[in-house]
């Protein structure tokens, strides 16, 4: 496995909305393994394939104290099943170091395709339920940082910016 680049805001390219996987071969499960390794060597929970410049709509997650539970996730969709509104404390590895208050649905049900093809649902609540939301903004070019103000969007852009002439620092909290 190798790791793979993380993109990071403002990159143009996260911009790009993912198109659907419709060949399920060895490349799509490779390209999964290697962004399943870069996740955790990032010390994420959840990593969408536009984040490491691959415009398919492919996800990985695991949200597991142990990073043992991965699951892959294909041409993913969800549906809202319960409308109450949800504050989390998010951060991306895409935006890294911030950790903003984003508001998602408490509960959807998500249906996708597994590595194979094969069709799959699956209800998701709490943090789970917030990390499919955000990967599948990723797939669709939006990022955690458009659901804030654009003065708050403008500051991070500019400390981030400011930061690619810095060392990097490791990440110490998990984020989708």
């Amino acid at each position: 496995m190798r790791n793979l680049e993380i993109l990071t805001f403002p990159d143009p390219r996260l911009r790009t909305k993912a198109s659907i996987v419709e060949v399920f071969d060895d490349e799509l499960r490779i390209m999964a393994e290697n962004m399943l390794h870069t996740m955790y060597t990032a010390n994420g929970i959840g990593l969408a394939a536009t984040q490491v410049d691959f415009h398919k709509r492919l996800i990985v997650i695991d949200i597991s104290e142990n990073q043992d539970e991965p699951i892959f996730i294909v041409n993913p969709s969800f549906q809202i099943l319960d409308e109450t509104i949800e504050e989390y404390k998010e951060g991306c590895l895409s935006v890294p170091k911030f950790f903003e208050e984003i508001y998602r649905p408490k509960k959807i049900k998500l249906s996708y395709k597994d590595l194979d093809g094969n069709d799959k649902e699956l209800i998701a609540e709490g943090v789970l339920s917030v990390c499919i939301q955000h990967e599948i903004d990723h797939l669709d070019g939006k990022l955690m940082v458009d659901y804030l103000s654009p003065l708050k969007r403008g500051r991070i852009k500019g400390k981030l910016l400011k930061s690619k002439t810095k060392p990097k620092q490791q990440i110490q909290q998990r984020s989708p």
